[in-house]
């Protein structure tokens, strides 16, 4: 608790980015410069701080995602199956009075800015609500996760506020429908309220469940909502923020300082015009920071994952585990392992099957964002979670002639600033299977460089990096003369001491920082019936 008046611009961030880093506490900031407001942060800022809240609901949540990916469990299970329906009354939101909100405006909320080219102050937190105007009503809802700036930039004070959401979010269906029947959509922000509202808002759930569904069986209490001028409230929410995006209502929103670790830059996005904000007597905003990973919002993912369990591999026949690596900003990197089911016979042990288990990966849900996919076979048992470990086996085997495949002129995430405009990029898949193909080198080689490169360096084993400015192709043409036996792959960085210092710091700069197909370069390179080849 800290009672000391404390400034909302960077000083709030600053102090919770110092308490996550040595796994602290949750923050209750009671005297916020500029607000009436008590703000707390930190909430989910370890897994076991998280599994204590839900801890009554936890196991009855992971049955429910169970049964609903894969409903014969229910026969193997009856007695949960049982004892997981009777907690389904919790699923039902529940209509109640508008009452307990007095309404104020939106200078009056804490004005939070995380980080100092941030645009403004900004929402980190939101519960955003939509309908399908086409087909309205509570469970045909959505509950996103979307950033919202209150302030700074063309918005006028009280009146506008910037609505950012990204690729392959609920809220850009309803919004599209909206726009093509030249309607507004309306909109209502929820902050705070029950740790299991703000969950839920970021919860991957199966098709057809619903956020408030979800919401209402993880917090064991029904999701409570009443109407208002035909905006739906959270009954529990702290804060509440009406409003509509009318169509092609756009205005610059950002810079904003992002999970990947950089900013995401200034680029027009929907605006909301306000219609009221709401605020209970007592209310308390939560608040994060993100940044490069791991920050809190990386707990998110971490108790997700403690959710959903093997959801996403029943989803895709023959995928065995899939890690989306945190350290590399979740979407950027994809390490999978899959099954050569149906080859058995297969002398070669050449990527097949796990090609088609790619294409699987990389057409569901938000795992289409992801620029590089990594995937080998489930022979000798591969870890997918010891990124190190992955990488070892992994550069062990791949086949560079071979193992290479691109998709070019294509979506990626919407924060990523590596490819060719707003979320316009390329991906590659890259595939290997079969016997160890050769002995990776644990011991720097003795290595000539060309003028402008220099500080060779090994990451892990057979995992080069090289510093410079210089031309690439000089130094591709230098290293083509020269052996390098035992090197599996060559990153080339501005700092190879800051790359090399730490795995995690090699996974940040390599991924977040390329694209694939301006980026990835070859030794003895061809292009084979258009299919990049290299040694």
């Amino acid at each position: 608790i800290i009672s000391d008046e404390v400034n909302p611009d960077l000083e709030m961030a600053s102090i919770h980015l110092d308490e996550f880093a040595k796994n602290g506490k949750a923050i209750l900031f009671e005297n916020v410069k500029g607000s009436n407001y008590k703000v707390v942060s930190n909430l989910f800022g370890s897994v076991a701080r998280s599994k204590f809240m839900f801890r009554d609901s936890l196991q009855i949540v992971k049955d429910l995602i169970e049964i609903k990916t894969n409903p014969i469990a229910a026969f193997k299970h009856p007695f949960r199956t049982f004892l997981t329906g009777l907690n389904g009354i919790y699923a039902l939101p529940k209509k109640v009075r508008f009452k307990g909100f007095s309404e104020i405006k939106i200078e009056d909320l804490p004005q939070i800015k995380c980080w100092k080219e941030d645009g403004g102050a900004f929402i980190t937190l939101p519960q955003v609500y939509t309908e399908d105007i086409d087909n309205p009503g509570i469970m045909n809802s959505n509950l996103g996760m979307y950033r919202i700036q209150l302030s700074g930039n063309d918005y006028e004070l009280n009146k506008e506020i910037g609505m950012h959401y990204q690729l392959h979010r609920g809220i850009g269906i309803h919004q599209k429908k909206a726009n093509q029947k030249g309607d507004p959509l309306k909109v209502s922000i929820f902050v705070g309220g029950p740790p299991a509202h703000s969950f839920s808002a970021v919860m991957p759930l199966p098709e057809g469940m619903s956020e408030l569904s979800f919401a209402g069986v993880l917090g064991k209490r029904r999701f409570r909502y009443a109407k208002k001028d035909g905006y739906t409230i959270s009954s529990d929410a702290d804060f509440v923020i009406c409003g509509e995006l009318h169509p092609n209502d756009l205005k610059p929103e950002g810079p904003f300082g992002d999970h990947l670790g950089y900013y995401s830059l200034k680029h027009d996005f929907p605006v909301l015009r306000v219609h009221k904000v709401y605020a209970k007597k007592d209310g308390i905003w939560p608040f994060t920071v993100v940044g490069r990973p791991p920050q809190e919002d990386s707990q998110f993912g971490a108790l997700i994952h403690e959710i959903t369990g093997k959801a996403i591999e029943k989803e895709i026949p023959g995928l065995k585990a899939v890690n989306a690596v945190d350290a590399a900003g979740v979407h950027p990197l994809l390490l999978a392992i899959g099954s050569e089911r149906y080859t058995p016979y297969n002398p070669t042990k050449q990527p097949q099957e796990i090609l088609t288990i790619a294409n699987h990966i990389l057409g569901t849900g938000q795992m289409s964002l992801a620029k590089y996919l990594f995937i080998c076979d489930d022979e000798d048992h591969p870890n997918v979670n010891d990124e190190r470990a992955y990488f070892t086996h992994f550069l062990e085997r791949v086949d560079w002639e071979r193992d290479l495949h691109f998709q070019t002129k294509t979506t990626i995430d919407t924060l990523d600033y590596s490819g060719e405009g707003l979320n316009e990029g390329s991906k590659v898949v890259l595939a290997a299977a079969g016997e160890v193909k050769r002995k990776l080198a644990e011991i720097l080689p003795t290595i000539a460089l060309p003028s402008g490169f220099s500080n060779p360096k090994l990451v892990s084993s057979g995992n080069l990096v090289v510093e410079g400015k210089g031309e690439i192709k000089e130094l591709i043409s230098c290293l083509e003369k020269q052996n390098m036996e035992g090197i599996g792959l060559i990153t080339l960085v501005d700092d190879a001491h800051f790359v090399s210092e730490d795995f995690s710091n090699w996974l940040w700069v390599t991924f977040t920082r390329s694209s694939p197909a301006y980026d990835i370069y070859g030794l003895n390179a061809e292009n084979k019936n258009k299919h990049f080849s290299c040694s």
